[in-house]
């Protein structure tokens, strides 16, 4: 017993997380880039365990926000999952629809948005530049950077600072993005 080595037995070794590619069952294929949380990750409106959805593309939930937004390409084809997406989710827009310079997006599916206004002073008969800015959701439908102009509607609280979601992306025109979040724009 003492002449084997580790060479010669047997070692069964568990998958990493990137060789686990689907589920015990074959129709249920769920790729591990969309299960990044510690609780698994579904569509509340997608019923996963059909008895016959053998060789049929799996089932996604997308919705129309409406107001004349289009849904992007990305939230009909992509496979992620994201409960506060106005598009794939169960958050709805409502009430206030606001354009701003996205000057912040270091927090997760978050980013902070400059809303540059005039305000008028009486006494001088002048106006002054002045600025707010506003935390909102981005879903992983859109690519954002910073310098963007992004339309944000109001939807229920989602978080502590957040009642906003992003519905639309317009690229940076400008090549220094750093300068294009500085400079007032009104909208």
């Amino acid at each position: 017993c003492d002449s084997t080595s580790k060479s010669d037995s047997v070692f069964h070794r568990a998958p990493s997380a990137r060789e686990v590619v689907s589920t015990r069952l074959p129709h249920r294929t769920v790729t591990m880039e969309t299960q990044h949380e510690a609780s698994y990750q579904k569509q509340g409106a997608v019923f996963e365990n059909k008895k016959r959805a053998l060789g049929k593309k799996p089932q996604r939930f997308v919705r129309n926000v409406g107001l004349g937004i289009k849904t992007p390409k990305e939230a009909i084809e992509g496979s992620y999952i994201d409960k506060k997406c106005p598009f794939t989710g169960d958050v709805s827009i409502r009430g206030r629809i606001l354009k701003g310079v996205v000057i912040s997006t270091k927090m997760n599916r978050t980013l902070v948005i400059r809303r540059d206004y005039l305000h008028f002073v009486r006494k001088y008969r002048r106006f002054e530049k002045r600025h707010t800015t506003l935390a909102a959701h981005v879903s992983p439908a859109f690519r954002v950077k910073e310098g963007d102009v992004v339309t944000v509607g109001e939807c229920r609280p989602l978080a502590k600072t957040v009642c906003f979601n992003v519905l639309s992306v317009e690229p940076c025109r400008e090549g220094n993005s750093a300068a294009a979040k500085k400079t007032f724009r009104l909208f």
